[in-house]
C-alpha cells in the first residue's frame, strides 16, 4: 500500500512540478505578453513636450528580457557620461507593453551629476517586429529632486 502511494503521489508531484516549470514559457510564447521579448534597434527622438516638434533623433538598443528586466544603452549621450538603462517592463493587453528604465549620470571629471528615469508604453505591430512607443524622460539632480521632464517617441525594429 505505502508503495502504491508513493508512486501515486509521486507522479501528481511531478506533474505539479513540471506544470510549475513550464507554465511561464507556455504564458510568455509569442502571443500575449511575451511577444516583446528580445532586442530592438530603437530610432529615439526626443519632442518639445507642448507643440510635439522634433528636437533630435539618435539610436539605441534596447533587450526585453523573460521576467520583466529590461537594459537600454544609447547613442545619445557617450557612454562615458551614462550608465546603461535598467528597467522593467509588463504586458499591458493586447498589443501594448509598458516600459521603465533608469540610468546615472557623470560629468568628464567622473563626478555623480544624478539620474534620468525613462517611462514609455509601446505599442506591438501584428507580426511581432516593428514597435512605436511614446514617453518621458524626467531627469533628477543628485539628492533626488525632479529638475526638469522631457518627452520622447520611439520606433524600433527587432534585431536579428
Amino acid at each position: 500500500m505505502r508503495n502504491i502511494f508513493l508512486k501515486t503521489t509521486g507522479g501528481m508531484a511531478l506533474a505539479v512540478l513540471l506544470s510549475a516549470m513550464f507554465a511561464p514559457i507556455w504564458v510568455s510564447g509569442k502571443s500575449g505578453g511575451g511577444r516583446l521579448e528580445g532586442t530592438w534597434d530603437v530610432q529615439v527622438t526626443i519632442r518639445n513636450c507642448q507643440t510635439g516638434a522634433e528636437i533630435r533623433t539618435f539610436a539605441s538598443l534596447t533587450t526585453f528580457m523573460f521576467g520583466g528586466t529590461t537594459l537600454d544603452s544609447t547613442s545619445g549621450i557617450p557612454q562615458a557620461l551614462k550608465t546603461p538603462g535598467q528597467g522593467v517592463w509588463s504586458h499591458v493587453s493586447g498589443n501594448t507593453y509598458r516600459f521603465s528604465f533608469k540610468s546615472f549620470s557623470f560629468d568628464p571629471a567622473g563626478n555623480f551629476t544624478g539620474s534620468t528615469k525613462i517611462t514609455h508604453e509601446a505599442a506591438l505591430d501584428s507580426n511581432g517586429t516593428e514597435y512605436s512607443s511614446a514617453g518621458t524622460a524626467e531627469v533628477y539632480a543628485p539628492n533626488g529632486n525632479l529638475i526638469f521632464t522631457g518627452c520622447s517617441t520611439t520606433t524600433a525594429t527587432r534585431f536579428e
